[in-house]
């Protein structure tokens, strides 16, 4: 499944949660990085009207469907892929990592988070190695000086894994820099992925989920924050399922 934003085409090029898994454990035992990013429709209006975020989204290794309507999309385009949160992969992430021999760092939301986040993943996945916990200051620039002196410390400290919690634009621009100064590291754009762990944010219950309703309850649960984000979504969809026609 791919989206195109000339002159770039972002291409869902994982199309599971096994796949991922197998590629991303197979990239760590050789010491060979990437950048993982996880679209959904927010990313796609981001995409359509940041030309810079195209060109980092472009430079990410392994793209998911993070989001109902890219799979549906994907199943209209006859290109089906399959439901890869980023919320959900950070265990399973953590023991690809223990499994390649590789520690994990935790960048991202705040220190008391990480802290939390790095203690639950230490006792669901024994063995696990964390070489560091960096929470970047406010206004923080994730392609600037302080994210490439961050970067240089955790390539510096062994870590064959990055976890990144700074929400789009920010982790995936993070991520490609990562690229150029650690190429030997893979990073992982996680969302609120860590703050659900440590239970600092409160996710959807598992039946919201199941019916698809997510969206729904986040915006809910905070409408002033995300109603027009939602609304520029839905906007966006029926020129999306347009696309994905064409492409059958």
């Amino acid at each position: 499944m791919e989206f195109s934003f000339p002159p770039h085409r972002i291409a869902v090029n994982v199309p599971d949660h096994a796949t991922l898994l197998a590629e991303v454990e197979a990239r760590m035992r050789r010491r060979e990085g990437f950048a993982l990013a996880t679209i959904n429709l927010d990313h796609l209006v981001k995409l359509r009207h940041d030309p810079a975020f195209r060109i980092i989204y472009a430079a990410q290794d392994l793209v998911v469907a993070d989001g109902n309507p890219i799979v549906w999309l994907s199943r209209l385009a006859r290109r089906p892929v399959a439901l890869v949160p980023g919320s959900d992969m950070v265990e399973p992430l953590a023991l690809a990592a223990q499994r390649a021999g590789v520690p994990v760092a935790l960048v991202g939301t705040t220190g008391a988070a990480l802290s939390a986040a790095a203690g639950v993943l230490r006792a669901r996945v024994p063995g696990l190695a964390i070489a560091a916990q960096i929470a970047p200051p406010m206004g923080f620039d994730p392609q600037g000086a302080e994210a490439r002196r961050i970067l240089e410390t955790l390539a510096a400290s062994g870590a064959g894994l990055t976890l990144i919690a700074l929400g789009a634009p920010k982790q995936e621009a993070f991520a490609a820099l990562g690229r150029e100064v650690a190429p030997q590291m893979g990073f992982a754009s996680i969302g609120a992925g860590l703050d659900f762990l440590a239970g600092t944010q409160a996710r959807a219950p598992g039946w919201v989920r199941a019916l698809a309703l997510e969206w729904l309850w986040r915006m809910l649960s905070s409408p002033r924050r995300l109603f027009m984000r939602y609304l520029r979504c839905g906007l966006i969809l029926p020129g999306q399922m347009l696309a994905a026609w064409r492409l059958r």
